[in-house]
């Protein structure tokens, strides 16, 4: 069992471990660094959502750099319930098995498919929201449709990760590409949202 490192904040250098067995693909850490260098002036007190959570490094670090919470989107259950313990250890979470239907602290995993989720009616609004589905997928655009409906903080910030073998998607109207790169096999962006207010 391999295990990814949390590069920055509160929980710097703590191991998060990768279940094997799955279809897990953890964010590279230098793809990391430059997204996180990008997104810490948004992070303190911000409502993050980690979709296609895998091992939940993406939301963990957010939460290590600030952000009030993050909520782990998950349908692998033995993912699910590693997160779980891991934001357990680290004192995010106060009971595992309990942060479906009440938050117990900073962190909450559902385990259930995001693209299903984001299609039942938003129970909550979010500033920061991590994307990054398995890359075969290529889903990237209905998944930011879903997001539009009344899942986003009046202005908020999307990253999006994909091959570097395929292209970024066509944006939703009010949304527009602050920042680009890649590296690797990895092609990954941040979108500004500006949400229409009723």
């Amino acid at each position: 069992m391999g295990s990814v490192r949390i590069i920055g904040g509160e929980w710097r250098g703590r191991r998060v471990e990768i279940v094997t067995g799955g279809e897990l693909r953890p964010t590279p850490d230098r793809v990391r660094e430059t997204v996180f260098n990008w997104l810490m002036p948004l992070l303190p007190g911000a409502r993050c959502l980690d979709l296609y959570a895998g091992t939940g490094v993406l939301g963990l670090e957010a939460l290590s750099r600030g952000a009030a919470e993050s909520w782990f989107v998950e349908r692998d259950p033995r993912a699910a319930a590693a997160l779980e313990a891991m934001l357990v250890r680290l004192g995010a979470q106060e009971t595992p098995g309990r942060s479906t239907d009440q938050a117990t602290g900073k962190g909450r995993v559902l385990a259930t498919d995001a693209k299903r989720w984001l299609k039942t009616p938003p129970v909550a609004t979010f500033d920061v929201v991590f994307l990054d589905p398995p890359y075969a997928a290529n889903n990237l655009a209905d998944l930011c449709t879903l997001l539009a409906r009344g899942w986003l903080a009046a202005q908020a910030w999307v990253y999006l990760e994909t091959s570097r073998s395929q292209s970024l998607p066509e944006l939703p109207q009010g949304w527009q590409w602050h920042r680009e790169s890649q590296a690797g096999d990895v092609r990954y962006a941040l979108a500004n949202v500006r949400s229409p207010q009723p």
